[in-house]
Parts: C-alpha cells; sequence; structure tokens
C-alpha cells in the first residue's frame, strides 16, 4: 500500500515537473523569442499614446528585444486593456493605461475584466494634475468666469477624453461642490479633444498638463486651474483649483503599465526592474517632465495600493452623481 501511494505521488511529482519545464523555459528564454507589444489604450495623439512611445525606445535597448507600440483604442481604456488580458500571457504583450482604468469598474457593470483580479500592476509610471484650459479668445479669463457663467444659467460645455473619463468625474464632483451645472462633450482620446479645443469648437477642456501644455506654450490655450493640491511646477502661474474655494479637491491624472496576472512572475519582477531602469533614465525623464509628469516608479505592489485606492475615491463619485457609461 505505502509503495503504492509512493508511486502515484512520484507520478504526481513528474507530471508537475514536465509540465513546468516549458513554463520555466519560456520564462528563461523571455524575451529572445519575439518583439514585445505594448498595448497603448487610446488612440494615437493622446498622453498613453506619447508615454508608450516615450518607453519603448529605451527598453527596447535595454532587452535587446523590438518593442512595439499598438494603439487599440475604445471604450475608455476597456478594449485595448481586455486584449492584453484575453493575450497569451507569456510576457510579450502589455498595456498602458491611463487613470480612466481606475473609473471604469465602477462605470461599467459588464466589463470583459475584473480589474482588480485579473491585472497586475508592473509599474506606476506617474502622475500629473489635470488642467481645466479655454481658448486664448475665450470670454472665460479665470476659473471664477466659469463658476459665474454657469450660475447665470449660462450653457458652460467641457470636453474631456471621454465619458467617465477622470475630467468627466472631476467636473461633476465641482458642479456639487459649486452647485451649478454644465454640459459634458466627450472626445474619443486626447487628441481629438485638443484639436477642437484649439480650434475653439468646445469652450473648454480638461485634460492632462501632457496633451494641454504645448497648446498652452503656443498661446493658443488659456488654462484656468489645476486639479493638483499643490501647483504644476510646469504652470506655477496657475491656481489650483483648491486655491479657488475648493479646499482639499484633488484628482491627478496617472499612467501605468499592466500585465495579464498569469504572467510568469519572474517576468513580472524582471519587467518592474527594467521599467524603474527607464524612467530613471535622464532621457526618458527630461521628456516626461516636460510634459508635466511627474515620475513615480517603485515596485508592483506600490503602484497596486495607489490604483485601488483611486479606483475606491471615484466609483463613489461615480454612484453619487448616477454617471452612466456611454
Amino acid at each position: 500500500m505505502q509503495r503504492r501511494t509512493l508511486k502515484a505521488a512520484l507520478g504526481c511529482a513528474l507530471t508537475f515537473a514536465a509540465l513546468s519545464v516549458p513554463m520555466l523555459a519560456g520564462a528563461q528564454a523571455w524575451p529572445s523569442r519575439q518583439a514585445i507589444k505594448l498595448v497603448a489604450v487610446f488612440p494615437p495623439g493622446g498622453s498613453v499614446d506619447q508615454v508608450a512611445r516615450i518607453i519603448a525606445q529605451p527598453l527596447s535597448q535595454q532587452l535587446g528585444q523590438s518593442v512595439i507600440v499598438e494603439n487599440r483604442g475604445g471604450a475608455s481604456g476597456v478594449i485595448g486593456t481586455a486584449a492584453v488580458v484575453q493575450a497569451p500571457a507569456d510576457g510579450y504583450t502589455f498595456a498602458v493605461v491611463f487613470d480612466t482604468h481606475g473609473v471604469n469598474p465602477s462605470l461599467n457593470a459588464n466589463m470583459p475584466f475584473d480589474s482588480k483580479k485579473d491585472l497586475v500592476p508592473l509599474v506606476l509610471v506617474g502622475t500629473s494634475p489635470m488642467v481645466l484650459a479655454t481658448h486664448v479668445n475665450s470670454e472665460y479669463k479665470t476659473f471664477a468666469d466659469v463658476v459665474a457663467a454657469a450660475k447665470a444659467k449660462k450653457n458652460v460645455s467641457f470636453g474631456t477624453i471621454g465619458n467617465g473619463s477622470l475630467g468627466h468625474l472631476a467636473m461633476a464632483l465641482l458642479a456639487k461642490d459649486a452647485n451649478v451645472e454644465w454640459t459634458h462633450v466627450p472626445y474619443k482620446g486626447g487628441g481629438p479633444l485638443m484639436s477642437d479645443a484649439v480650434a475653439g469648437h468646445v469652450p473648454l477642456s480638461i485634460g492632462s498638463v501632457f496633451v494641454t501644455k504645448p497648446h498652452i506654450d503656443s498661446g493658443r490655450m488659456r488654462p484656468l486651474a489645476v486639479t493638483s493640491s499643490k501647483r504644476a511646477a510646469d504652470l506655477p502661474q496657475v491656481p489650483t483649483i483648491a486655491e479657488n474655494g475648493y479646499p482639499g479637491f484633488e484628482a491627478p491624472a496617472w499612467w501605468a503599465v499592466l500585465a495579464s496576472t498569469k504572467t510568469p512572475p519572474e517576468i513580472v519582477k524582471r519587467m518592474n526592474e527594467e521599467l524603474n531602469k527607464v524612467l530613471k533614465n535622464p532621457e526618458v525623464a527630461k521628456k516626461l517632465d516636460a510634459q508635466g509628469i511627474d515620475i513615480a516608479g517603485g515596485t508592483s505592489e506600490q503602484a497596486r495600493v495607489f490604483i485601488e485606492k483611486q479606483m475606491n475615491i471615484w466609483a463613489k463619485v461615480v454612484k453619487d452623481n448616477n454617471i452612466k457609461a456611454d
């Protein structure tokens, strides 16, 4: 009886070992087998696309493997992220996400994946204030002008990168605080939003410093307020919304790189290390800083804690304001 039990146990062990060999071999061979894909979950021209491209080149040099950026926009980042969850979890497909990733679970009851269970954050790339801005020839000279127009029951409309985006939720929260109403105009990403904002087709835009600052620098857009708790180093002359009479108000934009939770832990660890190395690269730091991004970096666990906190904060705003997905 003992011999039979021992034989069965040995058989199980050998079977497990045999199954483990290809997985181990695959992890050890990584990333020599094929090009690595960074799926930017928004269309070209926006901040997610640009962050992915800034990261891709030095990451490729470090790993000695091609790193390709693929844009898979739609549904505030859900479509691109779902593609990563559904791809083989072999360490060759990763998602570059925006702050909408922290909002989508509370906004969409039919998510094709579980944001907490199906994805592991590799690194928090960084955070940035959002900027409420207007066309340089606009009637709005200050944030107070915007609030006054809304209180006078004028039709004040603002554009964002999409329905349920952080900009949308931040403005919903502000409307409640100020006891006013304004009209949301959702776009499909930062590129389309800023094209219309610069042309004056939408009176106000709220987007990251990353997508807004170039148009402020060119003199075509006027910044009215930032959503960080402190003034942005890149826009020191622009007051915070908190300074405008809404103490404690804070809504940072953020970017992160994620993987499927089924990705081998050795690859998750290595990618975290490589991405942190990328973020410490002086050229990368300079490019991200120039776009108003405060680099974060750190461990996978630190990224997870930050992202889940954002999910909890904005879930309440979605519920309190009865915000629905498109």
